[in-house]
């Protein structure tokens, strides 16, 4: 990443095209921005397009310089009328827009199948970023996440959690197929829930179960929001009906939720049978 940190300073000086290739999740996006904002185009704006959603009509507006940079998502997905169209930009001598190309795959293959124009490949790669994936720099894995937990713990007005050295280890030890993105959702979730026994107890199992070890694992962010969640809902559930000595229909009204809801949800986390009415 220092690597990286050096060209975004070398571009400063120039408005060439850029190229960045990395996993989905490993943060094409924020480079293309940190690029923006080193550079004079700064001063202009920042346009973030997925390439998938174009058409001629909205690119040829996209390229009538209303931005100073622009981020083009999955660049590997633009149709031949818009790939004409960007070309035809970066025959300019002096494009008044800085084109940024980010793609989760190489675009080798797909300029030799006929998919991706050969010039333009060419244009946008003569400066190309590889983005390593996180499993490939764990060293940057404690900041991020100190990073992530100040970040949405600002948002979700809480206090910043501090994390157990068992829970900062399994970070470490995770591969994060979901890189950069599954990580700021793990941490989100922790501070969300504020209390990060209750946010782990969905998490951990999740992270630390076999079928993690590589990328394309079957682990997914909603999966792993979802175990959270039901997570902090149980222990919600348990707090409050201590509160109300195991009275549900007290408990009810103070979750603010239907007794047969309460019911229903006492059913799955397995105390269907406790408390009184």
């Amino acid at each position: 990443m220092k690597g990286i940190e050096a060209v975004i300073a070398e571009l400063a000086h120039s408005s060439v095209p850029v190229l960045l290739i990395g996993e989905p999740g490993t943060g094409k996006r924020t480079i293309a921005h940190r690029i923006h904002m080193s550079s004079g185009q700064s001063r202009g704006e920042f346009e973030a397009l997925k390439c998938s959603e174009l058409v001629p009509d909205t690119m040829a507006t996209y390229l009538g310089f209303t931005a100073a940079t622009l981020y083009l998502d999955e660049i590997g997905n633009l149709s031949s009328d818009c790939q004409e169209s960007l070309i035809a930009l970066l025959l300019k001598p002096d494009p008044a827009a800085r084109v940024v190309g980010g793609s989760s795959r190489e675009l080798e293959g797909e300029m030799r199948s006929g998919n991706f124009r050969e010039d333009l490949y060419y244009r946008l790669s003569a400066v190309c970023l590889r983005i390593p994936p996180l499993r490939q720099r764990k060293e940057d894995i404690p900041s991020l996440t100190n990073f992530f937990l100040s970040r949405y713990s600002a948002i979700f007005n809480r206090e910043i959690p501090s994390l157990s050295s068992a829970t900062r280890q399994l970070f470490l030890d995770y591969s994060w197929p979901g890189n950069l993105r599954e990580l700021e959702a793990a941490a989100r979730a922790i501070a969300a829930v504020g209390d990060e026994s209750v946010a782990m107890g969905g998490l951990r199992s999740l992270l630390a179960r076999p079928d993690n070890g590589g990328n394309g694992s079957k682990i997914s962010l909603k999966e792993a929001a979802r175990a959270a969640s039901r997570e902090a809902e149980k222990e919600l559930i348990l707090k409050v009906l201590a509160r109300t000595r195991w009275n549900r229909r007290r408990a009810a009204k103070e979750l603010q939720i239907s007794y047969k809801a309460l019911l229903y949800k006492l059913k799955q986390i397995g105390y269907e049978g406790y408390g009184t009415v």
